[in-house]
């Protein structure tokens, strides 16, 4: 693959090299599908999967209610979108100061988060939920909730922005499987509690509760992902036919999004091998000679099919940008208490409060990293492609994004975690010529720290907060970026 075909790669351009001549049908798709596969409407108290919604109408559970069995059991998941109320409390706050909702039985989830109606809107106040553990009596105590999540979103006057689907949101918060619940929203005003009357809670308060099901139909099982609880196998190499039994269990969806990586790993894979750097460095054989690659071995990569993506919750097409020079580095402030086996159900969830709370086109983050070092595809569209995301507000454009799983203001980041940061920049900056080590201009797209249209000077590897007033990546993951650029550029061969 040459280095100028690199933005412009489409499914249809690669089709007869991946797959047996039987299956190219099949790849035959349009680069933006039907409109009526787009994603749906904003939810309702109780949204299932986008093919569940024509046969199930189930709403959340009342307070006191029954838990019901088996909710975890849809493939695909499902998300319960509970309405605030105006809390009692002894501090005579007004009903705009303080909301919640008191212990309830509830379908069961396990990621937790609050929306409202104004995206434009912040939440000056503190989030706290305590939730019970699926089939017991133990509820946890109260867990904070990071409100401040505006800043992870697409760029201002863009279409995905632009949506009347998009809302405010709080950072999710992964608590594992539960089936109770509690919630209290108090306003604060530079810290503190607000006067009584004062209005300072957004309009349209709404607990979501994400249960991540166990993955599309057609994917593998949630565990066997996972690469902690037993290595997906890598596929076969690229242009070995394909089994036509297992590509008719593809939607057109899952089709679309698989074959875009199509130059990489066969349709419907899982994964994404890792290559040598020998083996990355002749896919580049069309340098000028002499010219040096500078570009690390390509790391190996759980596909969206792979952590269990279902692909009729996004919208259909693809959005790219130019090039990918700079890369964002953030956290996903979900907590950190899950396993590396979980860690596709905590993408699953994060795509669906992405998806279906925040009403965004896909999952905002072109890439996740979880905390034993494993690499993830985030948004649809091609991992070597440079994908338009949705996680750097103002800077979406000519850059990529990267979220550790968890969360780092007081907690140090693994160090598998940073080395995978590190390998995959590595990889990904060096097919479009960037040096890990140097910096960048990126224009400035507005709802930031800059005017729309500055140019700013930036570190080629950045942390959020370089170009936005946030804590982002967290204090600790931020220290690291400077062991990320170095050994990223080390990977390179700098």
């Amino acid at each position: 693959m040459t280095m100028s075909k690199i933005g412009r790669m489409r499914s249809s351009r690669f089709l007869a090299s991946s797959i047996g001549v039987a299956c190219a049908a099949v790849l035959a798709l349009p680069a933006a599908l039907p409109a009526a596969a787009a994603t749906p409407a904003a939810p309702a108290l109780d949204t299932t999967s986008t093919s569940e919604q024509s046969a199930t109408s189930a709403q959340a559970a009342p307070a006191g209610a029954p838990a019901v069995d088996g909710a975890a059991a849809s493939p695909s998941g499902h998300t319960q979108s509970l309405p605030l109320v105006p809390r009692a409390t002894d501090r005579g706050l007004g009903p705009t100061a303080e909301q919640g909702l008191g212990r309830r039985d509830v379908r069961s989830f396990s990621l937790v988060g609050v929306v409202w109606d104004d995206p434009d809107t912040e939440l000056y106040g503190r989030v706290q939920v305590r939730t019970r553990a699926r089939g017991t009596t133990h509820w946890s105590g109260w867990q904070d909730v990071e409100t401040h999540n505006h800043e992870h979103a697409a760029d201002p006057d863009t279409a995905e922005r632009a949506s009347s689907r998009v809302r405010g949101s709080t950072a999710p918060l992964w608590v594992g499987e539960s089936d109770g619940v509690e919630v209290r929203v108090r306003a604060e005003v530079s810290g503190r509690t607000a006067a009584p009357g004062v209005q300072v809670l957004p309009d349209g308060l709404r607990l979501e509760l994400v249960d991540p099901g166990t993955g599309v139909p057609d994917a593998v099982s949630t565990q066997a992902t996972a690469p902690a609880a037993g290595p997906v196998a890598d596929p076969p190499p690229v242009g070995t036919p394909v089994d036509a039994s297992r590509l008719g269990a593809l939607t057109v969806e899952s089709a679309a999004a698989s074959a875009v990586n199509a130059d990489l790993a066969p349709l419907g894979a899982t994964v994404i091998p890792a290559l040598s750097r020998t083996a990355t460095e002749a896919g580049l054989a069309d340098l000028e000679p002499g010219m040096k690659p500078y570009i690390g071995p390509r790391p190996r990569i759980v596909t969206r099919r792979g952590w269990g993506a279902d692909e009729k919750l996004r919208e259909p097409d693809f959005l790219y940008t130019k090039k990918v020079q700079a890369a964002f580095v953030h956290h996903t402030a979900s907590g950190n208490n899950y396993s590396c086996a979980e860690a596709a159900s905590v993408i699953r969830s994060i795509y669906r409060y992405h998806v279906v709370s925040s009403g965004w086109r896909d999952i905002g983050y072109n890439f996740l990293v979880d905390k034993c070092g494993n690499i993830y595809e985030g948004r649809a569209g091609g991992v070597a492609k440079a994908v338009m995301g949705a996680h750097t507000l103002g800077f979406n454009t000519n850059s990529m994004g990267i979220a550790v799983i968890g969360s780092f203001g007081t907690t140090k980041p693994p160090a598998a975690a940073v080395t995978g940061i590190a390998k995959l920049t590595a990889w990904k900056l060096g097919l479009y010529r960037a040096n890990p080590q140097g910096k960048t201009d990126l224009i400035s797209g507005g709802g930031n720290l800059y005017a729309k249209g500055k140019k700013v000077r930036l570190n080629v590897i950045s942390g959020h907060r370089d170009g936005f007033a946030t804590e982002c990546p967290g204090g600790r993951l931020y220290g690291k970026l400077g062991t990320t650029r170095s050994e990223a550029a080390r990977y390179q061969g700098r």
